[in-house]
C-alpha cells in the first residue's frame, strides 16, 4: 500500500521518458504505482531496483514520489519556516518543491512570512497533506521526565485561563500554569522550565521558577536592578498589594517578600513605612 506522507522503499516496475513508475512489487497491474520524475531517478537504475522515496502530492493534486528528504513526516512535530501567506493560509518550507500548506483554521495565531511555526503533518478531508499548529491532542504523555528535571520545549498555545502550553522536546505534553509564568510568553518561543509535577496521565506541569532556595537570589537581584533603575527607591514595601508587586516586579507577593528579606538580611536595603531604599554599601 502506498502511504502518503511517509518514506517507503519501492521497486521500479516501468521506465518511461519522463521518469519511472514505482510499486511495492513488480506485479504490474495488481499494485498501486506512483511516478518518480526523471530528474529524481538515480543514475543507472533499472527495472526491479529498489528506491527509497517520500510520497506526497504535486501542484495538480497527483500522488508523486521524490528522493528528496522532507523536513517533516506524517505524525511528526517539527518547526518549519513560513515562506509566504495567501488568502486561505500560509505556506511552509519543508524541503520539497511544493511548499506545505498551513490553513488559517489550523493556525493558533496568525503567522507571517519568516515566522517559525511548530507544526504536525496530517491529511485533510480531501486526502491532501497539510500542517496544523493545533498540537494538544497529538502530543505524547510518556515522557521520561520526573519532578525537578529541567526540560526544553516550544510554546505552541497561550490560554488566558490555563497558561502556556508547551511541547517538551517537541514531542511531550506540558503546561506552564498562569501562576508559574513569571514573565510573558509568546507562541513559538523556546523555553527552559522545571518539572514540578507529572500527572497520572503523563502530562507535565512546568514552572519557569527555580526551586525556592535557588530562586531567592535571582529575585533579590531583580529587586536590586529595579532599585538602581529607580534611583535607589521603590515607592512601596513588601506589604503592597499582590497586583502592584506583580505589575511592577513581575513576581508574586511571596517571592517579593523573600527577595526583600534576603536583601534586608544582607544589609543592602532598608525598609521605611512606605518605601524600600537601597543602602550605600561602598564604604
Amino acid at each position: 500500500m502506498l502511504r502518503l506522507g511517509e518514506t517507503q522503499t519501492l521497486q521500479i516496475i516501468k521506465k518511461v521518458e519522463f521518469g519511472v513508475y514505482l510499486a511495492e512489487s513488480p506485479e504490474k497491474g495488481k499494485e498501486e504505482k506512483v511516478l518518480l520524475p526523471a530528474k529524481q531517478v538515480p543514475k543507472e537504475s533499472s527495472v526491479g531496483d529498489e528506491v527509497e522515496v517520500f510520497l506526497y502530492k504535486d501542484s495538480k493534486d497527483r500522488l508523486i514520489a521524490t528522493t528528496n528528504e522532507p523536513k517533516l513526516h506524517m505524525g511528526e512535530i517539527k518547526p518549519l519556516t513560513v515562506v509566504q501567506t495567501g488568502e486561505l493560509g500560509a505556506f511552509l518550507d519543508w524541503g520539497l518543491e511544493k511548499d506545505l500548506f498551513l490553513p488559517f483554521k489550523e493556525q493558533i495565531v496568525k503567522v507571517s512570512k519568516g515566522d517559525i511555526c511548530l507544526v504536525m503533518l496530517y491529511t485533510d478531508k480531501s486526502k491532501r497533506l497539510c500542517a496544523t499548529m493545533k498540537l494538544y491532542p497529538h502530543l505524547r504523555k510518556d515522557s521520561p521526565y520526573k519532578k525537578n528535571d529541567k526540560v526544553t520545549g516550544t510554546v505552541y498555545e497561550i490560554s488566558r485561563n490555563f497558561g502556556a502550553f508547551v511541547a517538551v522536546d517537541n514531542a511531550f505534553s506540558g503546561l506552564i500554569s498562569k501562576k508559574e509564568m513569571i514573565r510573558d510568553l509568546k507562541v513559538g518561543e523556546i523555553v527552559t522550565a522545571r518539572v514540578i509535577n507529572k500527572k497520572e496521565d503523563g502530562k507535565l506541569d512546568l514552572s519557569l521558577r527555580e526551586k525556592t532556595y535557588l530562586q531567592i537570589p535571582i529575585d533579590a537581584q531583580k529587586v536590586m536592578n529595579k532599585l538602581m533603575q529607580e534611583n535607589g527607591v521603590l515607592p512601596f514595601t513588601d506589604k503592597a498589594s499582590p497586583e502592584l508587586i506583580k505589575n511592577t516586579m513581575g513576581m508574586s507577593k511571596n517571592e517579593f517578600k523573600r527577595a526583600v528579606g534576603n536583601l534586608l538580611k544582607n544589609g543592602k536595603i532598608e525598609i521605611t513605612e512606605n518605601e524600600i531604599r537601597l543602602l550605600d554599601t561602598r564604604g
